[in-house]
Order: C-alpha cells, then structure tokens, then sequence
C-alpha cells in the first residue's frame, strides 16, 4: 500500500511537472518568435509612430492576463514600447538571473520571480537584433504573471496534499496555498534536501522546514526536448506520512469494524436460529413432562414450521387424541355402571314403583279421603313418576336400540317437537321462533330418536328458561352435513364447562339427572353426526347438531 501511495506521488509531480513545462515552453516561444519580428525593428527610430506599443497592447489583450506588460527596451534599458503607456519612458531594473537557455537559435533570460504589489512576476527577456547589422537594437521583456502557475498548483493540491516548485539551488519559486500561508516562500527553501543529487520517484524524508513530521515526497522534473532545455525546476507533491497512511488505517479500521459487524451479525444469526430450532424442542420437552406428570390443562407448544413444527403438531394432536380417548372411556365406563345399575333396578325397581303408582291412584278414589291424604298421594303418583322416567332414562342409555334410518324432512320433525311441548312452553311463558335456512331439509336418520334428541334440548331450554324467554330453533347447510341449532337467551354454559356438559351424570340445573344431554350425544354419534355447544347470538346456550346427507342420495340427485 505504501508504494501504491509513493507511486500515486510521483505521478502527480510528473503531471504537475510537465503542465508547468508546457506553459513555460509557451512563453519561452513567445519571446524567442515575438522579438525576431520585422515590427520590432522599429526600435531603431526608437518607435516614433508607436507601432510597436500597439502591437504589444494587442498582443497582451489577446493572451488575456497571462502578461502583466509586454515592452521593448533601448540599449540603455530605457522603456520605448509598452502594452502600458504609463511605462513609456522609464527604466526598470533588473532581477537575480535564474535562467539562460536557447531556443530558434534565440538566448533567453528568466529572471526570479518578483513581488510588487501583492502580485509575482517572472520576467522573460529576449535580445532584439538588428536585421540590417546594426547588432542588438535592445530587448522585448515579456512581464510572465507567475501566480498562473500558483493557480495551477493550487487546483492540482487535494485533500492533504501541497505541491512546490524549486529552483536548481532549492529555493520554493512557487507553491500551493497551504505552503504560501505558512510563509516557506521567503525562507532559504529546500536546499537542505539535496534534490539536485536525488533522481525522480518518491522518498520518505524529515519534514523540516515544511513538518514536525516524515513526509513522503514525489520529486519529478520537467524534461526538456527538441531546441528547448527546459527550465531545471523540480516539482515536489508532498504529503505527511501520517495523512498519506491515513486511508490506509481507515481501511483497516472499516474492515476490522466490517469483521466485528459481521462476527456479531453471524452470532446473532446463529443464535436466532438455534433459538428458532432450540425453543420449539425445549418447549415441546416441557409440556411432555408436564403432561407426564399430570398437568391436563397445559397449552400446547406454539406451531412452527419444519420438522420440529411437524413433530409439535404430531405430539400435540396425539395428546389430544389421548384426552379424547380418555374422556370417551370415562363416559364409557359411567354408562356401563349405569348399566349394571339398570339391570339390577329393572327387577328390582320398576315392578314395586308400578304398584305404588296404582296404589296412589286407586287410594285418590276412595271418597273419603281427607284433603291431606290426596295431596299425599298425589305426591306419592309423582315421584314414582319420576323414578319412572329416570329408569327409562338409564334403560335407554345403555342399551340403544337399532336405527331406523329413513329419509326424513327435518323442518316437519322440528315443528312437530315444538309442538309436543306447546302446553309446557305456553305455560312457562317461553317464546318459539324458527329460522330454517337450510334448502334442502330431507336428511336420512332415524325420526324417533332424532325426535327424542330435539325434545331434550328443547326441554333443557325450557326448563333452565325464566318466565318470558327466547327459543331459537334454526337450520343451515354445511358442507355434506344438515346443521340443525336449537339457541336460547338464557344464562347459557360456561366456557370450562363445555367440555364436560355431554357427561353421564353432569347436570347444572338443580334435581336434574345429567343423562340428557349424555342420550342426545349417543344419538347424534350414532347417526355418525356431531354436537356441539356454544354462546348463541341470543346471548345463551347455542347447540349445534351436524347430521351427515347421504352423498349417494345427492348424487343421484344430481344425475
């Protein structure tokens, strides 16, 4: 890099170098041609009709700047021409010698730059002969306006970089801005530097008088060719070591910041995706001990994606499939000891119960019964009524008959369950509206038992119903499957409830069985349908029976 840096140097004072050879070429060549001119032999009647000052003035004007003045001096050093009238007439005196050359067969003189009035002017001079052997008629001085050349240097500096021009003897002649204002100008120069015995290229050297610091300097020096010697000035690009190194420490800086950016990207990547990978198997080795230990109620694991989302779900899906199985055998099991219950209360209950039930009604006729012992034996007729219903209740329960299944329409089969409980809903006060939505009521099932099904839910709301309530009895169509709701306004269920409402001997409402709803639900599977509880847009209780269409039957339908 640092070479890289040293090249970089030397090719700029090269460039810098041979721009300022190109333009003193140009002047060189403007003072070797103008002074050969046929006009400037006017001289030897010291230009009596000014022609040589309009000439000069013109030419001036046409270079824009680049002269102060142009004039013509006798023998004696008077000025006769100008391209400033105000300098006709006077002497001018001469400068330190800091160049001869030749150029077209013409000696040229360069003198040191001068400072006058804020501004420094290199002054070329060119002898004026004489065409017809008179010898030297005088001289034509072109005024060259040196700060074009501290332009240049100006405009070629960049950043850190300054840029001087020196002499033969390592005096600065010309400079850039930073090295002009630190005054290097006026001081004896860089003689110290020995540059006469160093060729061109780039060096490392002590600062001094420039910097504290190394500097790295690249040294060129404009070369001169065909009928021009060139100037002799060496042009130095110079650069501390500490500014020239400075990207150089910034690119290592940016790049160790980019490797520490990229170690810390990469951990956090890594650590995002054992995390991503980790989480889900910690989380899913959680809830197994958990649920090993006992802990039913736990949230699953959250899903995610991949094998480790795949394993989730299986394990997941399969507790659950455990619970369901648990609770079926739960309900299983209840219904069989119902059914050992019943066996035994079928022999030993129902025949005493029936004898009781006549016994109180034939008592009710004796005509000298007191008012109390009618009340008695009403009390007597009704709760062998109950204990009735309660063993046909568990009779039913455990030992199902077979379907019947036979194409039914479900919206007759609903009305007619409302209407077998008319007297009771009229007499409870309680409200029945139909909303049937469903196109095609003609499901295929078993009309009794689905009838026993809309009568107990209907019953369970009514009886858990206040005075004035809302029965909402509504069908739609699901995909392949008729979806009859049975929705009410009252209290409704609990959420944690729900999941224990179609149990065998779960009941809310005080005095009631709990083998209701446990009946409905062995129906509806048994028609290989599903039911199901939730909150009603009434603000109660919402059953949802799903009863499956025969797809046979739609199929031909269709045909």
């Amino acid at each position: 890099m640092q070479d890289e840096i040293a090249h970089s140097l030397f090719a700029q004072s090269d460039a810098v170098a041979s721009d300022i050879n190109k333009i003193m070429f140009e002047r060189l060549q403007n003072a070797s041609t103008w002074s050969t001119l046929e006009v400037m032999q006017d001289l030897q009647v010291q230009d009596v009709d000014r022609r040589i000052s309009n000439f000069l003035a013109k030419l001036n004007s046409g270079y824009g700047g680049v002269y102060r003045e142009l004039r013509a001096l006798d023998r004696d050093g008077r000025v006769v021409s100008s391209s400033d009238p105000f300098s006709i007439g006077k002497s001018t005196a001469r400068a330190p010698v800091w160049k001869t050359t030749r150029l077209a067969n013409v000696a040229l003189t360069l003198e040191a730059p001068v400072e006058a009035h804020g501004a420094s002017t290199v002054s070329i001079r060119a002898p004026i002969n004489s065409q017809f052997g008179g010898g030297v008629l005088g001289e034509l001085v072109l005024d060259f306006d040196w700060g074009k050349i501290d332009a240049l240097l100006d405009s070629a500096a960049s950043g850190e970089r300054t840029i001087a021009l020196v002499d033969t003897n390592g005096k600065i002649v010309a400079a850039s801005r930073k090295l002009r204002e630190a005054g290097l100008l006026s001081e004896p120069g860089l003689a110290a530097w020995q540059l006469q015995a160093r060729a061109s290229g780039a060096f490392v050297h002590a600062g001094l008088p420039i910097s504290t610091s190394n500097l790295m300097v690249g040294l060129a020096r404009a070369h001169g060719f065909a009928g021009y010697a060139g100037t002799g000035l060496s042009t130095l690009v110079i650069e501390s070591e500490s500014d020239a190194l400075a990207p150089v420490h910034r690119m290592a800086f940016i790049s160790l910041a980019i490797l520490a950016a990229l170690v810390l990207v990469t951990l956090a990547v890594a650590s995002k995706v054992s995390g991503t990978i980790a989480r889900p198997i910690a989380a899913l080795t959680a809830f197994t001990r958990n649920y090993k230990l006992g802990q039913k109620s736990l949230v699953a694991p959250s899903a995610t994606s991949g094998e480790v989302g795949e394993l989730g779900e299986a394990f997941t899906q399969m507790v659950q499939d455990i619970d369901e199985a648990q609770r079926k055998l739960v309900r299983a099991s209840k219904l069989a000891v119902v059914g050992e219950m019943s066996s035994v209360i079928i022999h030993e209950v129902r025949t005493p119960l029936g004898i009781m039930r006549s016994s109180a009604q034939m008592l009710q006729r004796e005509p000298g019964l007191s008012a109390e012992g009618k009340e008695l034996t009403g009390f007597i007729e009704s709760e062998t009524e109950r204990l009735n219903r309660l063993v046909s209740s568990m009779l039913d329960s455990v030992r199902p008959r077979a379907l019947d299944k036979v194409q039914t329409d479900m919206h007759l089969l609903i009305r007619q369950s409302s209407v077998l409980l008319g007297a009771q809903l009229e007499k409870g006060k309680i409200a029945v509206a139909e909303k049937f939505d469903a196109n095609d009521p003609m499901v295929e099932c078993d009309a009794e038992q689905i009838t026993q099904v809309l009568l107990n839910l209907i019953l369970n709301a009514l009886q858990i119903l206040p005075a004035g309530g809302h029965i909402l009895l509504a069908t739609h169509e699901e995909a392949n499957a008729f979806c009859v709701e049975v929705s009410d306004d009252g209290p409704g269920v609990p959420i944690d409830e729900r999941a224990r409402i179609f149990e065998a001997f779960f009941c809310r409402r005080e005095g009631g069985v709990g083998l209701g709803l446990a009946i409905v639900q062995q129906i509806v599977l048994a028609h290989d349908g599903e039911i199901e509880v939730a909150e009603s847009e009434l603000g109660g209780a919402r059953f949802t029976i799903r009863l499956a269409r025969n797809t046979n039957r739609e199929m031909s339908a269709s045909e």
